[in-house]
């Protein structure tokens, strides 16, 4: 189990200022911790840490102040315990979640739930740069999914049955995007001004407003020195096995089309997002969903 020093940053040990001592860095996935992880965790970082961990920006965990000598031991605890350790370098970092559906009210897709999924397609993946992937559950974007590589977030769209309506004018009274107009005997829909939020289709009392739910995909943030948004490229995408198709696409994308050490946004500035989006409408199979 032993670990050289030049692979122990590739593992998750992040070299500190004092020499020979790491700040080791756990895999969690989504934000989402064990008790009994928890437990074992502040075991290790009260043996051989200085009594404490450091609680990531992208959720993670890290126990500082871990001495070169005992990291043998401590991956011996570590794998006891059933805990992994997290990635660095230019590799599929740790995916980051909110709850999404699983418990909050606002949640159009369980994020915590496709995190795993995410992860277990792509964690550690070996690419010219570091690549982030955040989930969040809904519109109020508590993730921030624009400031990953790639970044999923759960979307509605919505459909109108007319017959059922009754203009009661509900929807447009939740709806935080002025986005629907309602007066007698029309309803107006502004879809330029939605955000998929799925309000409206939940607040109709008479179901005249149904939704699907999906993921809206966006494609080269970062937050780092240089700061970008991702662009949304796609149209909502409804069910997982695309969603995949994308992910795998994006990827394959950033693999052989970057330059050693350069990040997504980069590439995507460097090359434009027309060659990026082609890649995508081909991997659905079609120019969207």
């Amino acid at each position: 189990m032993s670990i050289d020093k030049s692979t122990l940053k590739a593992n998750g040990f992040m070299p500190q200022l004092q020499k020979d001592q790491y700040s080791m860095r756990l895999k969690v996935i989504g934000g989402e911790v064990s008790a009994e992880q928890l437990l074992q965790i502040a075991k290790i970082a009260r043996k051989y840490g200085q009594d404490y961990v450091h609680l990531t920006s992208r959720q993670g965990v890290e126990i500082p102040f871990i001495k070169f000598e005992d990291i043998d031991e401590v991956m011996e605890e570590l794998e006891k315990a059933k805990i992994k350790l997290g990635a660095a370098g230019a590799r599929v970092r740790s995916i980051t979640a909110c709850q999404g559906g699983k418990c909050c009210p606002h949640g159009a897709i369980d994020a915590g739930a496709i995190a795993k999924k995410l992860d277990a397609r792509y964690f550690g993946r070996s690419l010219p740069h570091k690549f982030k992937i955040g989930v969040t559950g809904c519109p109020n974007n508590c993730l921030k999914a624009e400031e990953n590589d790639l970044g999923v977030k759960g979307g509605v769209e919505k459909t109108w049955n007319k017959d059922l309506c009754v203009y009661c004018g509900a929807c447009q009274r939740v709806c935080r995007r002025k986005a629907i107009s309602v007066e007698k005997g029309t309803v107006t829909f502004f879809d330029e001004k939605c955000n998929r939020c799925g309000r409206c289709v939940r607040t109709c009392p008479k179901k005249a407003l149904q939704g699907v739910h999906g993921f809206v995909l966006s494609f080269g943030g970062t937050f780092g020195n240089d700061v970008v948004k991702g662009k949304n490229l796609l149209p909502l995408i409804t069910d997982e096995e695309n969603l995949f198709r994308v992910c795998d696409a994006t990827l394959d994308f950033f693999e052989k089309k970057a330059r050693p050490g350069e990040r997504f946004a980069a590439l995507l500035k460097r090359v434009g997002v027309a060659p990026l989006r082609r890649a995508l409408e081909k991997a659905l199979g079609s120019n969207g969903d």
